[in-house]
Order: structure tokens, then sequence, then C-alpha cells
């Protein structure tokens, strides 16, 4: 049984976001705040987050740039319209989506659904009409035992980071525009998805290359998307 952690100050809306999830057959735990959250998260094996930004005590960036350093567990941001720039803000220190204040219940049910997958298919078993491996230049991802390493040493990966190295790495010198990635990887449609993506591929170019700034494999081309090469081409 999974388990989902609610955390947002305002009960009525950790009592909606229970019934919402009532019927998934998950264990849900509430927070009212971050710290409530931290210690939950430390006290239990948590397998996603419903995390709103604006709390008490302890904000939801903060408390998401904390459960980073142990968990990558997905993490979905909860925020209002007006909150645009805690979007951006939530996805910088780790989280994986977000979702927009008022709820739309089938929304909510369908993202968890959605993240859970890529959690437990990302730690889980492989599956073997797709299990392989590839590199890129010191890059490779082994999807049979799910671990990605540079020059031989071991990379850790959110769930969304896996899935958008999987997709460019399966096509090395391909072009992907920031549209096919949120598709491919998030299962869902693209408008406005261009800030959740840059950001993830920032995450990445700091996580797998030597100079972020400069980056030699993953890299972009104006206009068009984010491909993956193996460096030896003049840089984008």
């Amino acid at each position: 049984m999974y388990n989902i952690l609610i955390c947002d100050d305002e009960r009525d809306i950790v009592s909606a976001l229970k019934i919402y999830l009532s019927g998934e057959g998950c264990n849900l735990l509430e927070a009212y705040d971050g710290r409530e959250a931290l210690e939950l998260v430390r006290r239990n094996e948590v397998h996603l987050i419903l995390m709103d930004v604006m709390m008490p005590k302890l904000d939801g960036i903060a408390a998401t740039a904390k459960i980073r350093e142990a968990s990558n567990a997905p993490i979905l941001m909860l925020t209002a319209k007006s909150e645009s720039g805690d979007k951006v803000l939530g996805l910088n220190v780790g989280a994986d989506d977000y979702i927009t204040k008022p709820f739309d219940p089938a929304e909510v049910v369908a993202r968890v659904r959605s993240q859970l997958r890529r959690y437990t298919r990302l730690g889980g078993a492989p599956e073997p009409e797709r299990a392989g491996r590839w590199s890129v230049g010191p890059i490779t991802l082994d999807e049979e035992d799910k671990t990605v390493t540079v020059d031989g040493e071991g990379v850790a990966l959110t769930p969304i980071e896996y899935n958008i190295l999987r997709l460019l790495i399966r096509r090395p010198g391909r072009i992907y525009s920031s549209a096919q990635i949120y598709e491919l990887v998030w299962n869902e449609s693209a408008f406005g998805a261009e800030n959740a993506v840059s950001v993830h591929i920032r995450h990445l170019r700091q996580k797998l290359e030597i100079n972020p700034s400069e980056p030699r494999y993953l890299k972009v081309v104006w206009g068009l998307g984010y491909k993956l090469e193996d460096g030896r081409h003049e840089k984008n």
C-alpha cells in the first residue's frame, strides 16, 4: 500500500484531497505545516507528497528542499493561479509537478496515479521488452537495474529526471521540443509546460555535466528543443 502525504495549512483542503484519493487504496497521512511534513517523512516510508506552498512555520518550498535531501518520492506542489513564480521555484528545489487551486478532482487523481506509476517503475522490476543499457559520452543509463552513472559514478535522479534522460538517451542526436518531452514523460497535454521542462533539464545538467553552463552532452537547440549527443560536435 502506498503512503501519500497531504500537507496544507487549510484543513478543508486536506479533507477534500483525502476524499478525492480515498478510492485509490492508499494510506493517507496529514500534515498542516512544513515541519509536520518533514517529521512524517522521517518516520514513514512516503511514496508521494502533495505539498502546499504557503504555510506557517515552514513553507512548502523550504520543506520540499529539505525532503529532497533524503527522498526521491514525487512531490506535487499545490499552488494558487497567482503563484506562478512559486511554481517555478518549487520545481527548482525538487518538486516534480504542480496542481493549481481550485482543484479538479479528476486531475488530482490522474496526476497522483501518473506520478506513482513513474516512481514504482523507476524503483521496481524492469520491463523486459524495453529494458536496455544506453550510453552517450560518459553517461550511461541501465534500465534493468534503474541506475544512471557518469564516468562510472552513480548519479541520483528523481523519477522525472530519469524519464527525461531515458527519452533522450534512447535517441541520441534527436531533437525533442519542450512540448514533446512533457507529453511523452508526463503523459499529459503540454499546454504551458515549458517552464517545467526547462527546470528539469537544468537539474539534469547540474548532475550530468562537468560545467552545466557550457554543456557538452545535454544541449538546447534554440527554437527547437533539446537533445543528447556525445559531445564531439560543436556546442549549441
